[in-house]
């Protein structure tokens, strides 16, 4: 722990780990470099604080705050005492330890598991329990549990902290939920896949609750994605409450953009919660919901920009054979009142993507999403 930088792991869908890597390169980080399941960038705790408060598209972010080698759990016991917990910890603060093992002489991962607790409970750390009873324990008490991530591999001992706590993708103001939901990072990505940057509108005429369209309103304002929630981070000994909130006043977005971001559901109940979520995001200004059926969506007055969608693709809601004939409508609307505005289309079918018949082609490799696999297919500006 002498050295001032550490690698952080910023994590992502697999196959989307390009688009974090450039998120993470805009935003002014170190080298980040595309891993399997993320980014890995070098850098302080503020840079840790601020990838968790500025980056749209990662899901968690971890740091590596140490390693050393182990042969044997004596070794491990020893050397795990000795770490500078009290560097990186709070006494009595609440640790759960996630320990894996792979191609190293320490094999069993509960008895390394058991050792690195007993050096935690002798600093003064809380363990949290490994119970399902546990876990409902501690959060009746409001007791949240910071996560130590160990992997032992090739005789080697690495600890991570998960600095985020709740995964990202929770911003702290959705409270309506559609059906089959986009996470709002995965949402931030597919926008980027798109081209998207902020300097046009966008629509998504089957809405649900709102994701693509929130997300995108927000990067136009400049508004920082958590901003409206707290991070495991601000627990360890290492936060600095002013150096914090200098970060956040930065990040809170002063721009009032002249575009209007829209869309529209069949689903009244949808439109609704959709609107709430706005004005909760403080983006009611911005962005706006209304009823309708695919085939009356229409644009606000503006300049053309990007229609995304997340349309049913038969493996969680609706009936396959009939939603040919849904995404042969959507494909009619946008080519009657969407002239000039490209289209992302979301589904785990390319036939059905092919259905619109518009010009569509696949953006990168098919992304897990809820137990199914979906691609992001474009197509250029409609004429």
């Amino acid at each position: 722990m002498t050295d001032s930088t550490f690698e952080i792991f910023l994590q992502a869908p697999p196959g989307l780990e390009p688009l974090l890597a450039e998120e993470a390169r805009e935003k002014g980080f170190l080298t980040p470099t595309p891993v399997p399941g993320g980014v890995t960038t070098r850098g302080g705790w503020e840079d840790v604080w601020r990838a968790n408060l500025e980056l749209r598209g990662a899901g968690r972010v971890l740091v590596r705050i140490g390693s050393f080698m182990a042969f044997h759990l004596a070794q491990l016991d020893k050397r795990a005492h000795k770490f500078p917990w009290a560097e990186l910890l709070r006494p009595g603060e609440t640790v759960r330890v996630d320990v894996s093992c792979r191609r190293s002489k320490i094999y069993h991962a509960g008895a390394a598991k058991q050792r690195i607790e007993t050096a935690l409970e002798a600093f003064g750390a809380r363990i949290a329990g490994d119970t399902v009873q546990d876990e409902e324990s501690d959060a009746e008490a409001g007791i949240e549990a910071l996560t130590l991530k160990v992997r032992i591999e090739d005789n080697e001992v690495i600890f991570s902290l998960d600095s985020s706590g709740a995964p990202l993708h929770r911003r702290g103001t959705k409270q309506f939920v559609g059906k089959a939901p986009m996470r709002e990072t995965l949402a931030a990505l597919f926008l980027r896949a798109c081209g998207y940057d902020g300097r046009e509108p966008v629509y998504d005429p089957m809405c649900g609750s709102g994701t693509f369209v929130l997300e995108a309103a927000s990067i136009a304002a400049g508004r920082a994605p958590g901003l409206s929630r707290g991070f495991a981070f601000e627990r360890l000994a290492s936060f600095d409450a002013t150096r914090w909130q200098a970060l956040r006043d930065a990040a809170s977005g002063s721009a009032t953009p002249e575009l209007r971001f829209a869309g529209s559901d069949r689903d009244a109940g949808a439109v609704a919660g959709a609107n709430a979520n706005a004005a909760r995001a403080r983006l009611g200004d911005l962005a706006t919901f209304h009823h309708a059926a695919v085939s009356d969506a229409a644009p606000l007055e503006g300049p053309p920009g990007l229609v995304i969608v997340n349309p049913p693709y038969g493996g969680r809601i609706g009936n396959k054979k009939l939603l040919y004939g849904l995404h042969g409508a959507l494909g009619e609307t946008l080519r009657r009142n969407f002239r000039g505005w490209r289209v992302g289309i979301v589904t785990s079918e390319a036939g059905l993507a092919r259905a619109t018949g518009l010009p569509v082609t696949p953006w990168g490799p098919p992304v897990p999403h809820g137990g199914l696999k979906i691609t992001l297919f474009t197509a250029p500006p409609i004429t």
